[in-house]
């Protein structure tokens, strides 16, 4: 079998994510498991200013590296260096980003055929360790670290940390690791592998954890495990993608009937812990509604304007025209003056100031009334029932007057008399416009899965097999 031999790689940096920063130093110890073949370290001219957070850290500041070569100047010898060979680093994908992306800016195309990632190896073959930082495993493991925060220092403990894993692996884990497209290669480096082991290929909810347990992200699958190792792969370089996987430190999961009931959970998830890295349900707010309120005059009023936290409304809309719209049309049925209708405000004491011919006040107040009722009464309720995670249960949905109510599983065996019943049986969650898109396209779609309180009964045979 072809002996391994290993580019150990380590760089400085002017920031954090690839696309945005320059290498300003970088060492390469060429290693073959047993000596030291080559060494090559370099400043490296930036060819942008180095941010003083940067030069506190490493020591390198601007007159030090203005009559360093440029990285193109460099690019062939370490192209050469890491060509045929394992790529190795402490958080191996952050220095690999980098580099590859340098080479690419000088013409030279490459990516590591085989990566090893020491933060990983020393988890596995190290476990239970209080910290897996290089400084810290240094120290836990007898490792001199001279020159700490700079290319050279960090490459040289790196090597004697490399070969002391090599030594201690009894179990071939480090020739598993480096096998080519090895999944583990890919996990964001500081979450535990049996995280991503543990995870089933079935539909569901996932959730990413930061290093204080706090959730920074929430997704649906249809394939929770497919899904997840999507997030780990490719090579983007963007600075959210970077910090994204940086913040991975644990991965938990719900399993879900279907991909839909994924999709409501995790709607519901997003709006109950709003993640640092979930953004793309914002656009989705509805941000007008419609209200209701009684003036000191003895008037009712109703008012479309924007939606107000805490603030009790009876109808939600994306956008003031389409509140308008229905305010209107009510205003119309049901014959309510024009002067008790306002728009752009939530409530509060709007005064008629045309007070001419104005109607009967209970008269005018009971039309208010009627067309409320009117809206209430057109809002449905109705269940959709279907598969759940097993044969010995059903998946159900309830939709209370127009609104979601919550949603959940119930026994095959569980005979219900009345459809409404099914509200005892789901979790209670919070309505919102996006939730009611999603409900009212999937009816559509699916109307055979729909219960309605008039159908009285849900039949026993309405089962996993009927479905």
């Amino acid at each position: 079998m072809k002996k391994n031999e290993y580019a150990i790689v380590d760089i400085e940096t002017t920031g954090g994510n690839a696309s945005g920063s320059r290498i300003t130093e970088i060492a390469i110890i060429i290693y073959d498991g047993v000596m030291v073949l080559e060494r090559f370290e370099t400043l490296v001219n930036p060819q942008k200013e180095i941010p003083l957070p940067i030069f506190a850290l490493t020591g390198i500041n601007n007159e030090m590296v203005q009559d360093a070569p440029i990285f193109d100047d460099v690019a062939e010898k370490v192209y050469e260096m890491l060509s045929g060979r394992v790529f190795v680093a402490h958080n191996v994908n952050f220095d690999h980003s980098f580099v590859r992306h340098e080479l690419s800016r000088a013409g030279l195309k490459w990516t590591a055929k085989n990566k090893l990632c020491t933060v990983r190896a020393a988890r596995k073959i190290k476990p239970g360790l209080p910290s897996y930082s290089l400084g810290n495993l240094c120290r836990s493991l007898d490792i001199p670290l001279l020159r700490a925060h700079r290319a050279g220092g960090d490459a040289d403990a790196t090597a004697i940390l490399l070969s002391q894993l090599l030594k201690w692996d009894n179990g071939g884990i480090i020739e598993k690791m480096i096998k080519k497209n090895a999944q583990d290669q890919r996990l964001p480096p500081n979450l535990p592998p049996e995280d991503f082991d543990a995870l089933p290929e079935k539909p569901g909810v996932y959730y990413f954890y930061s290093k204080e347990k706090k959730v920074v992200y929430v997704g649906k699958a249809k394939n929770l495990k497919k899904r997840i190792a999507q997030h780990f792969s490719g090579h983007k370089i963007t600075p959210q993608r970077q910090n994204f996987l940086r913040d991975i430190y644990g991965i938990s999961f719900e399993v879900c009937a279907s991909e839909f009931m994924a999709l409501l959970l995790e709607c519901c998830e997003i709006k109950k812990l709003w993640p640092i890295h979930n953004r793309a349900l914002k656009k989705f707010d509805p941000k007008f509604g419609l209200y209701e309120y009684e003036a000191r005059n003895g008037y009712k009023y109703l008012a479309v304007g924007k939606l107000v936290k805490h603030q009790h409304y009876i109808e939600m809309f994306h956008s003031l025209h389409d509140g308008v719209n229905l305010l209107l049309k009510l205003a119309g049925q049901f014959t309510i003056d024009y002067r008790f209708i306002h728009y752009g405000a939530s409530s509060g004491e709007v005064v008629v100031k045309d007070t001419t011919a104005l109607p009967d006040a209970d008269h005018h107040n009971d039309a208010v009334n009627r067309a409320l009722d009117f809206l209430d009464a057109s809002r449905p309720s109705y269940a959709i029932v279907d598969k759940g995670r097993s044969r010995e249960e059903r998946s159900c949905i309830w939709v209370e007057k127009g609104h979601f109510y919550g949603m959940g599983y119930i026994g095959s065996d569980i005979s219900l008399t009345e459809i409404s019943e099914i509200k005892e049986y789901v979790t209670p969650y919070n309505s919102n416009g996006y939730i009611m898109q999603l409900i009212n396209a999937y009816v559509i779609k699916y109307p055979v899965k729909v219960l309605k309180p008039e159908q009285n009964t849900v039949s026993q045979n309405y089962s996993y097999d009927t479905i």
